[in-house]
């Protein structure tokens, strides 16, 4: 046996893990569907203009990535894609959702719309913070 250090980000070692790893925790936990999200802010020939996924397990909807093109933001599409967000995470049944944004991003956003700051990770990567927030679906 022997341990072996790469920096190459291979795609095929990089998925053994994440197999090994979903294996042994699909044996000890309860059971729960991990269900994608998408909801997409597009123009009449389909370009993306801003957009949220992310996806609802179990009791959570997790956001993944939420943006919002330059020249739309501070009119309110960031806002509409949360709600829609929210509201079907609901329909599928979640209680909770949870985001992560660096401070450069969205914090006061987030806040804005009902999150609170659960723990922040400081000098990350070197000099930023990395914030992580919950909210209870009403």
């Amino acid at each position: 046996m022997k341990i072996r250090i790469t920096d190459d980000g291979d795609k095929r070692d990089i998925n053994e893990i994440h197999e090994m790893l979903k294996e042994y925790n699909l044996s000890n936990r309860e059971a729960s569907k991990n269900v994608p999200i998408g909801i997409f802010y597009e123009d009449e020939n389909n370009k993306k203009l801003a957009g949220l996924t992310g996806e609802t397990f179990g009791n959570w909807l997790c956001i993944h990535y939420l943006f919002v093109a330059e020249q739309l933001r501070k009119m309110g599409i960031g806002s509409d894609l949360l709600a829609a967000a929210e509201k079907e995470a609901k329909q599928r049944g979640c209680k909770y959702a949870f985001v992560d944004t660096f401070s450069f991003q969205a914090p006061e956003f987030y806040k804005k719309h009902g999150y609170k700051e659960v723990f922040s990770l400081n000098e990350y990567p070197y000099t930023g913070k990395r914030h992580y927030y919950t909210k209870e679906l009403e």
